[in-house]
């Protein structure tokens, strides 16, 4: 009766765990973003999936690219590989410990001791091993899940290198796109300055304007041809940036739609707070974390007390193997064990101590995770629409600077201004569309940049639908 009343009391034991259970902690959010120009109640931006955020083929092009090739995501994948396989090793004891061994002395055996039925190094013997830890105070169940949590920290993890991916890959093509775009501009001013210095030149001989008129536009030539060559060293690096991302040596990247005709969706409304937290993969990653760590204060806890265990032994042994297997020459036995850390209990105890550390830790990790993804957010909003503001009030200073440009080219050639009006217009223009390129790439860059911060729609359901409507 007492192996059945033991394993009575320790089923019954086995229903709870040590250690604290998870819960996931509040955290405060608003009714709305503070910067968020659409209602709350409208569906976000972020339950698009990315090839219906980023229209340009090419560019859909490369993404897929990089998904496919990234090094850095394969990386991750590998990784989610590997917690898997860890996974399954913690799962595994849950179940028996079975060893068998055995000996053949016939090689080199010089002895005449014989004790049929006993194993010993002079026998020939067959010998099973069964040992199995009764989970009474929850040390398997909490490292199982501990195992559990860091696995979907790691799933969670991929899929945040696939959003980074994702939007780096779209931030570096329309980099590539503003550097075609200012190229063409620099290229096209550079012609205006040529023309310039030639009719300085033609009216210096003539007596007509100064030897520093001339220089002037000679030096706003020189000036646009040394914007064309830092253009084109940056054009390069980009491309060979973006075609590290794609996973590939460097190569000259194909365009599709210039800067100007890229699209952006004509509101961008970001959705509930609330629903950031269930959505960006870095939050819910910094929550698996936690998981994990407060699963393993409990299995610290139980690695304090007794390590119950049901052990069993089955062989047989004797010194002749024509009856090793004859009922005199089996052996066996079966009971209960347990282990009662003594001299290193104070260890296990600060073992503990930095387990719970550590769950104290992983729990500011999360709160400031929160904080940042809030941040991001408001951030991205911002820039969102006050780049489109931006590009909006520099593309009317550009319509002003070219009428401006045009009328003081029509007055000096004809006699009725100085060369200065003409310097001064045409540097201004340059300057403008630079810079009004720029808030154009800004303004697609921090849409992209406000998916990524709302965490994405993106997810490999979503892209196999996809692929199945297409084909």
């Amino acid at each position: 009766m007492r192996p059945y009343l033991l394993i009575t009391i320790a089923v019954l034991v086995a229903s709870c765990a040590l250690g604290p259970d998870y819960e996931r902690p509040a955290a405060e959010s608003e009714d709305r973003f503070r910067m968020a120009e659409e209602s709350g109640d409208a569906p976000s931006m972020a339950n698009l999936p990315w090839w219906e955020l980023l229209k340009d083929e090419q560019l859909q092009h490369l993404v897929r690219t990089a998904l496919a090739e990234n090094r850095n995501l394969q990386k991750a994948a590998a990784t989610v590989e590997e917690f898997q396989a860890r996974a399954w090793v913690t799962k595994s004891d849950f179940l028996p410990n079975m060893t068998a061994s055995g000996n053949a002395p016939s090689f080199g055996r010089k002895t005449v001791f014989l004790f049929p039925g006993f194993p010993n190094p002079f026998n020939y013997y067959l010998q099973a091993n069964l040992s199995w830890e009764v989970d009474v105070w929850g040390r398997i169940r909490r490292a199982n899940e501990a195992a559990r949590a860091d696995l979907f920290a790691k799933e969670e993890s991929r899929r945040a290198v696939v959003l980074e991916l994702v939007s780096a890959v779209a931030e570096s093509y329309f980099n590539l796109l503003q550097f075609d775009t200012q190229l063409a501009i620099a290229k096209r001013t550079l012609q205006s300055w040529e023309e310039s210095v030639r009719i300085a030149q033609a009216r210096l001989r003539q007596g007509m304007t100064s030897k520093l008129d001339a220089d002037q536009f000679e030096a706003e030539r020189a000036n646009a041809a040394a914007r064309i060559a830092e253009l084109e060293r940056q054009m390069i690096q980009a491309e060979n940036h973006l075609s590290v991302l794609l996973g590939r040596k460097p190569f000259e990247i194909s365009r599709g739609k210039s800067l100007v005709e890229q699209t952006l969706p004509p509101t961008i409304p970001p959705g509930l707070p609330s629903e950031l937290l269930q959505r960006r993969p870095d939050i819910l990653q910094a929550d698996r974390a936690l998981n994990a760590a407060t699963a393993r204060i409990g299995a610290a806890k139980a690695d304090r007390f007794p390590k119950i265990s049901l052990t069993g032994l089955l062989g047989a042994a004797d010194p002749r193997t024509g009856t090793i297997f004859s009922d005199v020459s089996s052996f066996g036995a079966a009971g209960a064990g347990f282990t009662l850390p003594l001299f290193n209990a104070q260890a296990l105890g600060f073992q503990q101590d930095a387990v719970e550390a550590q769950a104290k830790e992983s729990l500011a990790d999360y709160q400031q995770t929160v904080l940042t993804a809030f941040r991001e957010v408001e951030d991205s909003l911002v820039a969102a629409r006050t780049a489109r503001q931006q590009n909006e009030a520099q593309q009317q200073q550009v319509n002003a600077l070219q009428s401006a440009l045009r009328l003081a080219e029509l007055r000096y050639k004809g006699g009725l201004a100085n060369y200065l009006d003409v310097l001064v217009a045409r540097r201004n223009l340059f300057e403008a569309e630079l810079a009004m390129t720029g808030s154009r790439r800004l303004h697609l860059v921090s849409v992209v940049q406000l998916y990524k911060a709302l965490g994405g729609g993106w997810s490999p359901e979503m892209e196999q639908s996809q692929e199945k409507k297409d084909s």
